[in-house]
Order: C-alpha cells, then sequence, then structure tokens
C-alpha cells in the first residue's frame, strides 16, 4: 500500500475543489509521503443502506479492526479511502474510488450497488493532514452477501443495522465522530425520495419545456457551445445562460472576462438570427461551497424548468436538490473543449479558429487574447 499514488492538494486551493475543479490543482504524491509531510488530499467515505420488501431502511456500518492505527474498534461510514491521482480526475472517477472501498471492505461489488449520489464535500480539519472527504451514499441490494474483509473491519459488528440499533450504538459505542454525524443526518433524511424510490410522493413536474438553464464558462466559446445553445433554443421557449466563475479572468485557465464572454455568446447568437428576447445571460461568480451553490444560482437566474450542463459535479449538485436535470448535449467533446482551444492558441497552432464560430476568433483578437493566453502559459512553465 505504501506505493498508492494519492489525489493531494495545497490547502490554498482547497476551495476550488466546491466548484468541480479537482483536475487543476491536485497532483499525485505516494500515500505515505502525504502522509508523512502532512501534505491534505482527498478521499471518500461511502455511506451506504439498504430498503427491505416493507421499505425498512438498513444501514451498512462497519467497525473499525483493532489494528488499524487510527480509531481502532470504532463504529464509523461503510466504507472510506483515498482517492487515487488521475490526470483529468472527475466525479465519475471519485465515484469509482468509492465503489472499490466498499468491494475490498465489506466485499460488495459494484453491481450489487444499485445507486451512487454525490452527498458533499467536507474538510475534516482536525486531521492532520487535512482530509477532503467526498461523501457519497449508495443503496445496496436488498439481501447482499457480506463479505467483511478481516484486515479491514470486526467481522461481527460490520453489518446493517436497523435506525433503533443504529440510535442504540450511538449511545453506547465509540463511534467516528464524522461518521456519527452524517449517520444522524440520514437518519432524518427521506430515502426513498433521495434514491427515487418514492415516485408518487416526489412525482416530478410538468414536462412542459418553457425555460432552460444552461450553465458554461465559454473560456471561449466554440462550435461545441454553439450545437448546444441552438438545440435547446429549438426546443424550449426561452434559454437562460449561466456564465460560470464569471469573477474569474487573466488566468491560465479562465482567461477572458465576464464582459467579453457574454460578447462572445451575443454575438455568435445573433449572427444566427437568435432574438435577445428569446434569452438572458447571467453571472455566476464561484462561492467555493458546494452545499450552498445551487441556491446561490437560483437565486441569481430564478426559475427554470430543466438545468443543461456537462459538467458531472454541477449535474449532481442540482441532482441532490430535486431538480430536473437534462440529457448531456455534447459532440466531439475532446475536440471542442475551451481547454483544448486554449491550448492550441498558446503553441501558435492555427487550428485553433476552426473550433470556434469566425465572429469568435475576431473578437479574441480583438480582445488580445492571443498574447494574453500565451503569456499566461508561459508564465506557468516558468513556475
Amino acid at each position: 500500500m505504501s506505493e498508492e499514488i494519492v489525489a493531494c492538494i495545497l490547502d490554498k486551493d482547497i476551495k476550488y475543489l466546491h466548484s468541480g475543479q479537482a483536475a487543476k490543482y491536485i497532483f499525485p504524491m505516494d500515500r505515505e509521503t502525504a502522509h508523512q509531510q502532512k501534505i491534505s488530499h482527498l478521499i471518500v467515505r461511502l455511506f451506504a443502506i439498504s430498503m427491505t420488501p416493507d421499505e425498512q431502511v438498513l444501514y451498512l456500518v462497519q467497525k473499525r479492526s483493532k489494528s488499524k492505527k487510527e480509531f481502532p474498534d470504532y463504529f464509523t461510514d461503510s466504507a472510506s479511502g483515498h482517492v487515487i491521482y488521475k490526470k483529468n480526475l472527475n466525479l465519475k472517477d471519485i465515484e469509482v474510488d468509492a465503489k472499490r472501498e466498499l468491494e475490498e471492505e465489506f466485499g460488495i461489488p459494484p453491481k450489487s450497488l444499485e445507486k451512487l449520489l454525490f452527498y458533499d464535500l467536507i474538510a475534516e480539519e482536525d486531521k492532520k493532514p487535512m482530509e477532503l472527504a467526498y461523501v457519497f451514499l449508495g443503496l445496496v441490494k436488498h439481501n447482499v452477501d457480506l463479505n467483511p474483509n478481516p484486515n479491514e473491519l470486526e467481522i461481527e459488528e460490520s453489518r446493517f443495522y436497523n435506525k433503533s440499533e443504529l440510535l442504540n450504538l450511538f449511545r453506547n459505542e465509540k463511534v467516528v465522530d464524522i461518521a456519527k454525524k452524517i449517520w444522524l443526518q440520514l437518519l432524518d433524511l427521506d430515502l426513498l425520495a433521495k434514491f427515487g424510490l418514492n415516485i408518487k410522493k416526489h412525482e416530478k413536474k410538468s414536462s412542459a419545456k418553457e425555460t432552460a438553464l444552461f450553465i458554461g464558462r465559454f473560456q471561449p466559446l466554440h462550435h461545441g457551445h454553439i450545437y448546444i445553445l441552438t438545440k435547446l433554443l429549438k426546443s424550449y421557449k426561452r434559454l437562460k445562460i449561466g456564465i460560470g466563475s464569471s469573477q474569474l479572468s487573466k488566468i491560465k485557465s479562465d482567461p477572458f472576462t465576464y464582459q467579453e464572454r457574454v460578447n462572445f455568446i451575443s454575438s455568435a447568437l445573433k449572427k444566427r438570427g437568435i432574438s435577445p428576447e428569446r434569452y438572458k445571460i447571467f453571472p455566476i461568480p464561484d462561492i467555493f461551497n458546494a452545499n450552498k451553490w445551487v441556491d446561490h444560482v437560483i437565486s441569481i437566474v430564478g426559475e427554470f424548468d430543466t438545468l443543461f450542463s456537462n459538467s458531472e459535479w454541477v449535474r449532481q449538485l442540482f441532482l441532490n436538490k430535486g431538480i430536473r436535470i437534462g440529457n448531456k448535449i455534447e459532440i466531439f467533446k475532446k475536440k471542442y473543449n475551451g481547454s483544448n482551444v486554449r491550448k492550441l492558441i498558446s503553441k501558435e497552432n492555427k487550428y485553433w479558429k476552426n473550433l470556434v464560430p469566425k465572429e469568435i476568433a475576431n473578437l479574441i483578437v480583438k480582445f488580445n487574447g492571443i498574447d494574453l493566453i500565451k503569456t499566461l502559459y508561459q508564465k506557468e512553465d516558468l513556475l
């Protein structure tokens, strides 16, 4: 296990995890070295439940092995462990780590996990080094076979508990604080609704297609964005466009200002004969708080029927709030993405002009975007 390469992050960059930008700021390090040097790193915590045929909720709780260095013989979550470093790490990759830990610790294979939902991102500041926990909720098939790993868990007491048993455990046993806090939250949740099992009680809104919300950074706008925007405008009467990370500019990942990005969008839609009355553009600054971000967005853009985004992070945050999520709309995503366009510009590869509308290429030149991007890339290369 000493060769396990984990996803680490500098403390000054932790806030960016809350805006789904882990890939930009994490770096690889051997697990033992990260702990010895007290480098903050990413972990997963999975809290699994199962539903009996009569809709009784059972909670899968593990008791840590007596041989563990930290919290030996304590009750805790269902499974936990480090996030393995991966280039371009995203939420789906972190989900894979959560599933891996559940299988390693309880012997529950991914096929027995019916649903896995992102629940929260928690900075466990009491630990040195700090651990940034991506918390997931898992719905396990009823009557799944448990095969607790004796090297990780105390076998007899690592099992499913009903609500009264779980509360009794909290009163009489040693429990890891963060795990106890989250289990208590889950005891108060309508988990049937959370996992979409209580359909009648939580019916979806009308399927009328009035207003869609699309969120992107548009750094810069490219043909992939045009494909999405025009498709949504064919299906919805009105479109709200949120410019994410609107407060950022003049940095490698976000070179253009909010107003420049507004100009990208409005000029591209005007060129395609789309009336300004059919869409409205909103600034959405980062607040670096995953729990409050969706409410923050809604306070800015107001009501809408369906959220569209190709960011798995954004989609999951809205889904957690019970908001309807549209299907991903993508076209040649490795080709048409802002990072690729910026990289080509930085290398003076003129192919970038094929990836953006002509009017956007002209605006990039007008905004001195080519020199800016080249300078920003060169500056980072010197660091």
